[in-house]
């Protein structure tokens, strides 16, 4: 096992977080949205496994995966761990040539990781959740385009991260505006900030179609 200090922390981790809990994302069933940028990822980069991780104050979560059964794995394994580290792209070309992973479970056993690379997942706020990562088990490097692919995708996911938290806002809005209605019906006041929230949550899924990066 890797020892707990042998992993760098983000000089903003409580903030990155918070920030991460907001979403109320963690332990959720999969979903599709999800899914198919995993599976989109796996396709473009010619890799047998795809996750969108999410790294939490001590494991990594996965909300979507492609070719890997696990659904967590300890933070100090995680290779995700140090591509929250910065805002470009991170690649592992040979994990068994790297110091920070020759000797990690993964590798020197299933699913005997070889290449790594991920796009870290960026809120609008600058904090690095985790990353959209492709990884193979032969050393190898991405194309110039692969890995533009890769970020696209990556910014994609949190566009959906940002629609999936602004939908479950409004959900909770028209649960209290239900639970405040009187005996006539009549909402309590705060129906503009629900149309508003609607409005923005539209504009979003839009965007998300299109292919375009959402923020609020």
């Amino acid at each position: 096992m890797i020892a707990p200090a042998a992993y760098p922390i983000p000089r903003n981790e409580a903030d990155r977080l918070r920030a991460l809990r907001s979403y109320k994302i963690l332990d959720t069933k999969p979903e599709e949205r999800f899914d198919e940028l995993t599976q989109l990822a796996a396709i473009i980069c010619g890799v047998p496994i795809s996750l969108i991780t999410l790294i939490d104050a001590d494991r990594q979560w996965f909300k979507s995966k492609v070719g890997l059964d696990l659904q967590e794995t300890p933070r100090a394994q995680a290779f995700c761990t140090h591509a929250i580290m910065q805002p470009e792209m991170f690649e592992v070309r040979d994990a068994t040539e790297d110091d920070r992973f020759s000797k990690n479970p993964l590798v020197t056993g299933n699913p005997h990781i070889r290449f790594y690379a991920g796009a870290p997942l960026a809120t609008p706020d600058g904090h690095l959740l985790g990353t959209m990562c492709v990884i193979d088990r032969q050393p190898r490097t991405l194309t110039p385009e692969q890995k533009t692919a890769l970020e696209i995708l990556g910014r994609q996911v949190v566009a959906n991260m940002e629609l999936r938290s602004n939908l479950r806002e409004l959900k909770d809005a028209l649960a209290a505006r239900d639970a405040a209605a009187g005996p006539s019906g009549d909402a309590a006041a705060g129906l503009d900030s629900i149309i508003d929230t609607l409005e923005t949550a539209l504009a979003e899924l839009r965007d998300v179609r299109q292919g375009k990066v959402s923020a609020r």
